[in-house]
């Protein structure tokens, strides 16, 4: 029997000038759909699993395109609740070279950050589920998301399903403080924390000692602390956190460390240039995830979720929309990009 999963959040409208060009030069925008949570349902729903997105979008037209964009890659969409007057945008400008990425948030009340806890029946939407997954976007959105979070978390403590949260702090959304403030509470629900290089500092101050990733130097060595503070103060029982290393907007080094029982392990390193890396940790996420479902190994689990991301890299829009074959063909060593005929 396949295994359900449920995540829950904010699915957005992107709209992104063509290529390269700047958000002042722009004369059109390409519209398509994403968000941290979406993104991890579509690439769980493609690796063949029972996946479910939670969440409130309008009952007109934009929001049902919202749906259509997660229903044409078998994502569940029957517990999405409609209603509220607007979809949240973000406009992302693509970075290359030296010039960063850009994102601009058009997404003040939208209808899930006005969401109220009667919207979502917990208990039917956790009928059969196995995991459940929310990040740091969720919570930001308001102190009322930040309660329907927590009784989902609750919930789904309850019923024995396991609870995986990536930290992702936005500066945009909130406060370092409030961040460490409400996520300090939600994880303590969390078995699976799921972070980048920059995430531990900014909402609990946990750092790495010896990196700067302005400058591309991370010390893989120094994660290790961070992973095991973090797993002691909330009792995790797996920690994992990507490194990334920028070299420059189009090209950096990506590789990942996992925590759990007591072990570390390091994933490969791999040299990626990017096309597009809006949803690479969501696609790190949703690797770890289904790794861990089927029964992988602490190390394959790793390198399954690190190969997954690599690949997200290559790929336009929020959603990585690759196979499990595909995945662990990269993750056993083939990174040639050679055509297959």
């Amino acid at each position: 029997m396949s295994k359900k999963t449920v995540t829950f959040g904010e699915i957005m409208l992107r709209l992104a000038p063509d290529g390269y060009y700047r958000f002042v030069q722009a004369g059109s925008y390409g519209a398509t759909y994403g968000g941290g949570e979406a993104n991890v349902a579509v690439s769980l729903a493609n690796y063949g699993l029972d996946s479910s997105f939670v969440t409130k979008l309008p009952a007109h037209e934009i929001g049902q395109a919202g749906i259509n964009s997660l229903r044409q890659f078998g994502v569940d969409t029957k517990d999405i609740v409609r209603g509220g007057k607007r979809v949240g945008i973000y406009f992302l400008e693509k970075g290359a070279s030296q010039r960063p990425s850009k994102v601009i948030y058009d997404r003040a009340g939208s209808s899930i950050a006005e969401a109220v806890k009667e919207d979502f029946d917990w208990d039917a939407i956790f009928e059969g589920a196995d995991w459940f997954h929310f990040t740091g976007i969720t919570p930001a959105l308001g102190d009322n998301i930040a309660k329907i979070c927590l009784e989902a978390c609750k919930k789904a403590k309850e019923k024995g399903i396991t609870v995986s949260c990536d930290l992702n702090y936005r500066n945009k959304l909130w406060s370092k403080e409030k961040a460490g403030e409400v996520m300090g509470e939600l994880c303590k629900y969390v078995d699976v924390c799921i972070a980048n290089e920059e995430d531990a500092g900014d909402v609990f101050g946990i750092k790495a000692p010896d990196t700067d990733v302005t400058t591309g130097k991370v010390n893989h060595e120094g994660y290790k602390d961070v992973a095991k503070r973090l797993a002691d103060r909330f009792g995790f029982q797996k920690v994992a956190i990507t490194l990334r290393e920028s070299l420059s907007a189009n090209d950096n080094n990506w590789a990942g460390m996992l925590y759990t029982e007591g072990e570390y392990y390091f994933s490969k390193k791999y040299m990626m240039h990017i096309v597009d890396r809006v949803g690479g940790g969501d696609s790190f996420g949703a690797g770890l995830i289904y790794a861990s479902l089927v029964g992988m190994n602490a190390q394959e689990i790793i390198e399954f979720a690190v190969a997954a991301s690599c690949l997200k890299h290559s790929i336009e829009g929020d959603f990585n929309q690759v196979s499990v074959d595909e995945v662990k063909k990269l993750a056993g060593g083939d990174a040639s990009g050679r055509v297959q005929r």
